[in-house]
Formats: C-alpha cells, structure tokens, sequence
C-alpha cells in the first residue's frame, strides 16, 4: 500500500490578510499569494493552509462565515481563487482551506432566517431554547467568559453560541443541517482543493442543556462530547472519497484518544490533529515564556501514543500564538534555527507559519490602539477600569495577544515591508530592516536558508517518516534530545534551550564514532559523553545501523 502524500510533506500556513497586497488597499488578498508562489516553492513546501477566504462580516478576522461558498471580496473573487489553485497544482504546491462548521456568522442566511420565527424552517439549523432576558437556559460559560447564550427579543429566546455572540453555532443534531454542510464539503472538494483545516471541530457536539459542568472544566459541556463520533464517521466517508489531507483542530481530544480520531486502521476520522498542550507556560504575567520542560514532556508524549498507530500534526506557530522566536527563544538567528530543528524531525507532518522561517518576532505594541484581537481589547479595558495601571495592564495583554503573528509578512526592508504601498491593516514591525525575505535570500547564514536545507533534509530521509520515536535527558529542564530511529539509520537531534551553557550527560550506549553531524546552527563537533552545548545550540547527528 503506497504513503499517503501527506506523510513527507511540509506545510506552510498563510494568514491571507497580512501575508501580501497587490492593490494596495492594506489587505493582503489572492492576488498575493498568487505573486508569492514562487517564493512558498523555493522553500521547499507541498501544501499551504490558507486561513479563511470566506464572506465574512470579520467580526472574528472570517471565522465568522457569512457565505460557505463565496470569496470576501477584499480578498479578491471566486474566480481568482480558481486561478491560484491551477496555479500552485501546476508547479506542485497543495491548498488547504480552513473548514469552519461549529458556527457560522450571526449574517448568514440561515441565521437570519432562524431569527425571523419558532416556525421557520430554519430554525432548528441552530440551537435556541426557552429564556427570559433576566435568566438564561443553563450558566454554561463561552470562550470569551461570557455566557453561551444571547437573548432573542423578537421570539423570547436565547440562541447558543460558544464563541462570540456574532457567532451562532450550528445545531448538528439536525440530519438536514449536515446533509447542508456536507453539500457545501463536496462543492469545494470537487472544486480540486486538496483537503481542510477543521477548525473547532471537536466542539461541534453539545451536553444535554441540562447538564451541570465540573467547576474546574466550565467547557467540557463542548469538548469531544459523546455522539461526536457520529458526525465525524459521516464526514470522513467523505473525505475518503478524495486523495485529501484532513487535520482537526481538536482540543478536548487527549493523546491517548488520538489514535481514534486519526488512525485508518481504527476507521479514524481525520488525519491530524493539531494538539494546544504543548504551548505550556510558565513565568510572571506579561514576561510568561514557553516552559520547555512540560514542552517536551507533552510532544514526546504525543510522539509516544501515536507512534505506531495514528499521526501527529508538527507545529509551533500559527495565527493564534505569539511568534516562537520571542516566547521560547532569544529572538536572534540562532534561537529560531534551534526551535526549527528541535520540532521538524518529531514523527509527523510539519506546518510553518509565515514568517517564521524569517525568525520574525513579537510586535512592540506601545498603545492599545494598535492592537486588533477583540479579545485582547476587552481584556485590556477590563483590567484598566478594575485600576489596573494602564502600561502594566498593556504589558499584559499584548505580551502573548495573538496579534504578533498577525503582522503583515516581511518581504523587504523598506518602511512598509514589501508588503503593501498603501497603509497597512495592522503596523509593520520595525525590524523588517534586518528580518525579511530579500535579504535572507541573500544571506547563506540566515534562517530562510537554513529552513530550505532543513526542509530538504527532513524530505530525503525515509526514517524520518516511519522511524521509531525516543527521548533521553528527560530530568533535565533545558535540553530536548531524542532519537529516530529504523532499520537503517538512527538521527540523533539535540537542543539546548536554555540561555546558559550546558554540559550535558548522554548515554553511555549510544556513544561510538559513526555519529556525523548532519545539520547545526554552530560549529560542528564530534559526539561526547560528556556533550557541551552553547545557548541555543542545535544538533542533528546520523548514525548508520
């Protein structure tokens, strides 16, 4: 039986908004990422997940879905969209789109036909209950930490939504609601796209409304409840209708459930999951870092339960975390080429998120002005008329607000980055002089160069893939090593994320002289016992068997 193709390929994630402009209006758009695809195909990648082109009325940056089947128009068309899809298949590149059916835009049609009556045939495509302004069905608590319920005047109703109230969720238990989305599901699959991003799909079944959460768990009335599977089991006869990539964003799903929800041999539902446990945090608020021993301990224990049964999706990145270089590194060259490398030879496939293979670094944001992410706003202005001092309270919100990775992409070193000539959505930041494409491109030692030999290395080496998974040095809070290891080869990668110079024990049974360093972002050196490493220095050692 032939690999899936997904299984050694590299992922890139593009933020569409903030990744390339072409008409100037301060909106990166398709055109953009038509323009860039030469760039995404040097790299080295096979596919890009592209987050949501939808109409959108953007409360939630087009999480907010107001057309399944049409383009926001500041992205560009329909038609455009098409153009980039034969283009990136002509030179090789996949598209994946986000696939957003927990809840649509409060705009869509179905919405605002369920508000119009109890009667409409409509109604019962989401899911409202009996209320009063004063008290609401249950005390369920949303994302946001307001209520999961908003009151309907016009029927003397509330509707459930378990992010913002501008986002209704869909009621799943209704068979024409889904036969809905699976028509829409079909629509794009057959448009040639290569697969979906599932966003909050492990939220898309509820508790009975009765239900009373534990005190300690206010979301587990939506997270990977039971019947879930059934919808899943629905989709993925779907999907295997198609040669397609699926990866869920399934929180709620543990590692050790995983291999359920992503192993064929288990009649799985999806591919991947992209797993949030590993982004632990630790340190005073608003100079929080990632706490890389819990780091370690979640990935390798992912790595583990999904080791011979299931897949795991790689990434430290995305469009709703501060930029890695800043929260786990030292934001220099070195650091984010240590990060690369301490991920991108774990067992599954890796994502980059734009920018990151620049090194690109969290925003200085110097007003609450400048800060787009509602969230953090009402956070903000809730901590400053509770008598929070307002530079404290900003230090706080904007050090891990999801807007650093929202910044527009830096291609150049100009003022506006290359990315657009008109003024941009969200500020640029500064030290676009030194961190962009055109001159990493031109630097043999930058991290753009690193990530192409890095890309190219992962790809032509088999045990990589299907290469068994151990980790050593666990005690140790500062040093992720781990092996891979087949029949044929073993790779030894090793990295100190620490600020301090480490001396390192390794194990007395791995030492021998066939060990050749592969791939650094220091000096070479020969294997020791005893193993000094400089801050942030990564290895990749090769030993055949």
């Amino acid at each position: 039986m032939s690999r899936p193709w997904w299984k050694n390929a590299v992922g890139y994630q593009v933020y569409p908004r903030s990744f390339k402009d072409t008409n100037n209006d301060g909106v990166g758009d398709i055109a953009g990422i038509i323009e860039k695809l030469p760039y995404l195909k040097s790299l080295g990648v096979d596919f890009i997940w592209i987050n949501p082109i939808y109409k959108s009325p953007n409360v939630d940056n087009g999480y907010d879905i107001s057309d399944y089947e049409d383009v926001q128009p500041e992205f560009g068309s329909l038609n455009d969209f098409k153009i980039l899809l034969d283009k990136a298949h002509d030179i090789g590149i996949k598209v994946i789109l986000d696939l957003v059916v927990n809840h649509t835009s409060d705009q869509h049609p179905w919405f605002i036909e369920s508000k119009k009556s109890k009667d409409n045939p409509y109604r019962d495509y989401y899911m409202w209950a009996d209320a009063t302004p004063d008290k609401m069905p249950n005390d369920w608590t949303s994302f946001t930490g307001n209520s999961t319920w908003t009151y309907d005047e016009t029927t003397k109703q509330a509707y459930f939504h378990v992010f913002a109230p501008q986002q209704p969720d869909l009621n799943w238990r209704n068979p024409k609601l889904r036969q809905e989305i699976y028509k829409m599901i079909r629509w794009w699959l057959d448009l040639g796209i290569d697969g979906f991003r599932m966003d909050a799909i492990s939220h898309i079944q509820k508790a009975p409304f009765d239900y009373e959460p534990p005190k300690d768990d206010p979301w587990k009335p939506f997270m990977n409840v039971k019947g879930i599977d059934d919808y899943m089991a629905e989709m993925r006869d779907i999907f295997n209708q198609y040669d397609i990539m699926t990866v869920g964003e399934a929180s709620g799903v543990s590692s050790k459930q995983a291999p359920e929800w992503t192993d064929p041999n288990k009649k799985g539902y999806i591919n991947m999951i992209f797993e949030w446990e590993h982004n632990a945090r630790e340190g005073e608020e608003g100079h929080e870092r990632i706490n890389v021993d819990e780091m370690k301990q979640v990935l390798s224990r992912w790595q583990k339960d999904q080791e011979n049964s299931g897949w795991n999706a790689l990434y430290f990145e995305n469009h709703d975390n501060p930029r890695i270089n800043t929260i786990l590194g030292n934001e220099t060259k070195k650091s984010a080429k240590a990060i690369a490398m301490s991920y991108f030879f774990l067992k599954g496939t890796p994502f980059i998120y734009q920018g990151q293979e620049l090194g690109m670094t969290n925003y200085p944001f110097k007003s609450i002005d400048e800060v787009d992410d509602d969230e953090s706003q009402i956070r903000y202005h809730n901590m400053v008329n509770s008598g929070k001092d307002p530079k404290e309270a900003l230090q706080i919100i904007t050090h891990w607000t999801r807007d650093h990775s929202r910044t527009p992409m830096q291609w150049t070193s100009d003022i506006k980055a290359g990315f657009t000539e008109g003024t941009p959505w969200m500020k640029i930041n500064q030290n676009t002089k030194t961190i962009n494409v055109e001159s990493e491109m031109a630097d043999p030692d930058s991290v753009l160069n690193f990530y192409k030999k890095m890309i190219a290395f992962r790809k032509s080496e088999p045990t990589f893939i299907e290469g068994n998974y151990d980790w050593f040095l666990q005690s140790d809070p500062d040093v992720y090593a781990y092996l891979r290891t087949d029949d044929k080869k073993q790779f030894l990668v090793i990295v100190n994320f620490s600020k301090q110079k480490k001396i390192v024990t390794l194990p007395k049974e791995l030492m021998n002289d066939k060990w050749q360093v592969k791939l650094t972002n220091t000096t070479e050196k020969n294997l020791t016992e005893q193993f000094e490493m400089e801050p942030y220095d990564g290895f990749v050692y090769e030993c055949e068997n």
